[in-house]
């Protein structure tokens, strides 16, 4: 039961988009190209890339050294609330 404004019917609706969204997000970073060559040497540093590392991970362009450093800055997208309860403007 969606209370003030709200249609009956939004929670669940609000669930459904948010779960597409996520979906969509996943599948985008799932889409890689496989039959891109992956480089010898790394993108950002010019470090040459170790041999397994290539062939683990088709199409790969950075150093582990320079990869790690990239996934700590990327924070992870958390779900979005777009009615603005007063629990998500505690967080």
């Amino acid at each position: 039961m969606a209370g003030g404004w709200a249609r009956d019917d939004a929670v669940n609706e609000q669930i459904e988009i948010s779960t597409a969204e996520a979906i969509a997000r996943a599948k985008a970073r799932a889409a890689r190209p496989q039959d891109v060559a992956s480089a010898e040497f790394c993108a950002e540093c010019d470090e040459p890339i170790p041999q397994a590392r290539r062939e683990a991970i088709p199409g790969v362009q950075l150093c582990v050294t320079c990869q790690s450093g990239r996934d700590k800055a990327r924070r992870p997208t958390g779900g979005i609330n777009r009615r603005a309860s007063k629990d998500s403007l505690l967080k």
